[in-house]
């Protein structure tokens, strides 16, 4: 998978640096040369011993001894890739700031290959605006961010911060060097999130959407070198800087967004969760409750799949997206039908894990030829990698 790849692993002082064992040992068994830079407090959580053994290299530690301060020059050209896992919010923090107490921090500065980080940190600390600012300025001097994971962390609070687990990283590794130029010149349009349709100056019609599975498949063709807009309906999930990103409030706001794009691109995938109906009338004023029963008028907001699907010409491929209740086939194929797309990706609420909200999805995509594929409940960024993989598997046909 990785043979004869040249690989830089620095691990910093965090609790997740146990999961850099288990990666080393994946990517020598994978067939990469290893070599492993520690900073100072991460052998306060594992033993160089470990990563010496198992990379069957002498382990760094020390900017300042007879043999290493020469190894930041040559370290850093000698790799294919630098890739820093775990990534503390200090060490995060100094690369940042173009710090470099130690020599991890010496041979980033002063690396030629690609640098790509794993963080690990509390949801807090991740969180925090000064953490933010930090992962875009590393990621505008144009390092690779994996993104972080949501669950149980050292704390004992659940949420997100953990760092990618080794198996997740050894994918994000092979798609790196061998999937990051695969859509290069294609130009890609996704739709995420919800629209809000005001009533009044204080209330809107909305749905659950997160916009989570949208951002997920953004950011997977980005990986894969394609130049992506993403039409982003109203949520706070942070987008990569490298994707265009144009936000939107209301379906008229989204439409008019995929009008103005779509002409120009060569895939679109419609992920958000665009309501169907809106006010008949707005009241510039806040509506007072002075009425046992209130009656509100909708009526039918813009179908932009199917706008879509009325303009495209027979080089462009648009993907429609159906959240079903009952019938779901039936109703998913009908949508791809109807819309005169040419595929559609099924998942249901009925199907634990799927949905609105969550971190995981559970999904099927029926293609116009006939073909169906039917997928387990993966996390939302391995669901995104298998939209795009059968997305190119048809485009390729």
């Amino acid at each position: 998978m990785l043979s004869g790849k040249k690989i830089l692993v620095g691990v910093t002082g965090s609790i997740a640096a146990y999961k850099a064992i288990l990666l080393v040992r994946l990517l020598i068994k994978a067939g990469a040369e290893v070599k492993v830079i520690m900073t100072p407090s991460a052998k306060d959580f594992v033993s160089p011993l470990t990563f010496s053994t198992l990379s069957k290299n002498e382990v760094l530690i020390d900017l300042f001894n007879e043999t290493s301060w020469a190894n930041h020059v040559n370290l850093g050209r000698w790799a294919d890739v630098m890739l820093i896992a775990p990534l503390s919010c200090n060490t995060l923090a100094k690369m940042a700031n173009g710090f470099c107490d130690n020599l991890l921090l010496a041979i980033y500065l002063s690396a030629t290959c690609p640098v790509i980080v794993a963080p690990a940190m509390d949801e807090d600390m991740w969180h925090h605006p000064s953490t933010k600012l930090n992962i875009d300025k590393i990621r505008s001097f144009g390092n690779n961010i994996i993104p972080v994971d949501n669950g149980e962390l050292a704390s004992g609070l659940f949420g997100d911060g953990r760092m990618a687990e080794p198996a997740q990283i050894m994918q994000y590794l092979h798609n790196f060097f061998f999937e990051s130029n695969e859509l290069a010149g294609k130009k890609v349009l996704i739709t995420a999130g919800p629209t809000h349709e005001a009533i009044d100056p204080v209330r809107f019609i909305s749905n659950h959407s997160s916009g989570k599975m949208g951002v997920s498949i953004a950011e997977e063709f980005a990986g894969r070198g394609a130049d992506v807009t993403l039409i982003l309906g109203p949520s706070d999930i942070d987008v990569s800087k490298n994707i265009h990103t144009v936000k939107v409030t209301s379906a008229q706001e989204m439409y008019d967004a995929c009008m103005n794009n779509f002409s120009k691109i060569d895939i679109t995938v419609m992920a958000a969760a665009v309501a169907d109906y809106m006010p008949q009338n707005f009241s510039l004023k806040k509506i007072k409750k002075t009425e046992n029963v209130f009656t509100l008028s909708l009526k039918k907001t813009n179908d932009i799949l199917k706008q879509l699907g009325e303009q495209k010409n027979k080089d462009q491929i648009i993907v429609g997206f159906a959240l079903e209740t009952n019938n779901e086939k039936e109703n998913a194929l009908s949508k791809l039908e109807k819309k005169n797309i040419d595929l559609i990706v099924l998942n249901s609420l009925n199907d634990e894990g799927a949905g609105f909200g969550t971190d995981t999805n559970k999904i099927a995509i029926f293609d116009k030829h006939g073909n169906e594929f039917h997928f387990e409940k993966k996390s939302k960024k391995l669901v995104a990698k298998d939209i795009v993989n059968t997305i190119i598997q048809y485009k390729n046909v």
